[in-house]
């Protein structure tokens, strides 16, 4: 192995001892040994790290003012059942931890370490928390997440598995802008590495899917999840375009520049940049088939497969003829057992509206036939009116007799007619008849015909009744559900009795 390759090798390492050096402080709170009053050890490295994810929410929800007291209330109510401790025991541990984050004299943390690259001793220094304001006030001093603190919360979620290629590709378009050529070979290779555990993971993902489908609800699981693999490598693809046009533009412009001549070991590493990078967007390319060709068809053959799985293992005589005749079943559970297996209920009923359709009789003479609607006689349209107005005298009179009782609800009335005459609340009349008076509420005495008004009303015996008093009705706002048929709105119902003019 050649030099060159140990200076690859260690490229980059004392980056890389920094972000393992942001994990000091929590291993350093880990050593420590504290117990609470039933002698419990307290995972004081579990609090540092929920201490970093309370402050980094108040950072998101832009809250200035944490603090030690803060802190020390977050930890008591994600910690009171666990542990048994007194009121200041969580301000001591706030502090604590607070003091290993940033230490107590203002200085950064520091991380002393051989590195291999330059090889020499050298030391680090970050900064997990810092201070944000002050309360001249109350003496209060509140901290906020530094930026090493908030590269340490992104290092502690896991999503560089799913997204190291478009990690991968960003850091790639930052090493060209700047020309750091060589490195970006390098970062293509790790590229390279990435889509070939993706092809792994595809691999592996084809062989659950055709094993693990065993129902509707694994079945929508997987299909979600291919869906979103489908779409991020969507993006990586567009993203992979995007990068070998620039690395494309880059190499027209070197060219032009007569950079192949000047600096050829540069323009080199150019060439090979777009070779590697047009080999590892072709494999990716395949994967982008493989997440349609799982999505189309194996996904597709699984839910079949699911399908005449289940008609193979049923068996009519066994699962059913069994179970109806062999327990035997009561009539309720045979029902629901033969329910699937049963038609549509067809029902066939004769609509009162076929009276009025055309006959289908045939005369010598000519004549058109009539569509319209049978016309109500005279005789028949009075006897209605008259019975129509006689049952609204009769509610009227159940009415009366209930307020003399002290109801003064359409509820209460409708109680008190139960008890006398439980058919009338059967009947659409009697909803007709408190629907128009809450419409012509209120209904004041002495109102009388012109001599022009010939036409007698169908509320005119039921408002006679009433006499030399006056009737309100008012709505309220619940329902009454009468009968099965039946629903009306609650009503107010008030008589007041009007003084009489003198004649």
């Amino acid at each position: 192995m050649e030099l060159n390759s140990f200076t690859d090798i260690t490229s980059g390492y004392k980056e890389r001892m920094r972000r393992l050096a942001l994990f000091d402080p929590l291993y350093e709170l880990d050593r420590k040994k504290t117990k609470d009053k039933k002698g419990d050890h307290i995972d004081l490295k579990g609090l540092g790290l929920l201490s970093l994810l309370f402050f980094f929410e108040q950072k998101i929800i832009r809250n200035h003012k944490s603090g030690k007291r803060e802190l020390a209330v977050f930890l008591q109510k994600m910690s009171s059942g666990l542990y048994v401790l007194e009121q200041n025991s969580y301000e001591i541990i706030a502090s604590l931890i607070i003091e290993t984050f940033r230490p107590a004299h203002g200085k950064k943390r520091a991380y002393s370490f051989y590195n291999w690259e330059s090889f020499a001793e050298e030391e680090l220094s970050y900064s997990l928390l810092k201070a944000n304001t002050f309360d001249s006030k109350t003496n209060t001093q509140y901290y906020t997440l530094d930026d090493d603190g908030l590269e340490l919360i992104f290092a502690t979620k896991e999503f560089y598995s799913e997204f190291q290629l478009s990690i991968n590709q960003l850091m790639l378009r930052k090493q060209l802008e700047k020309g750091e050529f060589k490195g970006a070979l390098r970062q293509i290779n790790e590229m390279r590495i990435d889509v070939e555990t993706l092809n792994e993971r595809m691999i592996k993902l084809r062989h659950e899917i055709q094993r693990s489908i065993v129902s509707e609800e694994t079945f929508e699981r997987y299909k979600q999840l291919l869906e979103d693999i489908h779409a991020r490598l969507a993006r990586e693809n567009e993203e992979f375009r995007e990068l070998r046009e620039f690395v494309k533009e880059t190499k027209e412009r070197l060219f032009e520049q007569d950079f192949h001549q000047k600096e050829q070991k540069t323009y080199g590493y150019v060439i090979q940049l777009t070779n590697q990078l047009e080999e590892v967007h072709y494999e990716h390319s395949k994967l982008l088939d493989q997440s349609i060709e799982l999505k189309n068809h194996t996904l597709k053959a699984a839910q079949e497969s699911l399908y005449y799985t289940g008609i193979d293992a049923f068996n009519f005589e066994q699962d059913i003829n069994a179970r109806v005749f062999g327990t035997p079943l009561p009539l309720e559970a045979m029902k629901g057992l033969l329910h699937p297996f049963l038609r549509l209920d067809q029902h066939q009923a004769w609509s009162p509206l076929t009276i009025f359709a055309q006959q289908n009789i045939r005369e010598d003479r000519e004549e058109r036939p009539d569509y319209s609607f049978m016309e109500l006689g005279a005789e028949q349209e009075k006897h209605d009116q008259i019975t129509l107005k006689q049952n609204y005298a009769y509610c009227m009179k159940q009415f009366l007799l209930a307020a003399e009782e002290g109801c003064s609800s359409l509820a209460e009335i409708i109680q008190y007619i139960r008890k006398k005459d439980a058919n009338l609340v059967s009947q659409r009349f009697f909803y007709d008849f408190w629907v128009v008076l809450h419409q012509r509420s209120p209904i004041i005495p002495g109102i009388t015909k012109t001599e022009e008004e010939e036409q007698t009303h169908t509320f005119d015996e039921a408002i006679a009744l009433l006499g030399h008093r006056s009737l309100t009705v008012k709505e309220r706002g619940d329902i009454l559900h009468v009968t099965e048929r039946f629903s009306i709105q609650n009503m107010d119902i008030h008589i007041e009795e009007e003084p009489e003019d003198d004649l």
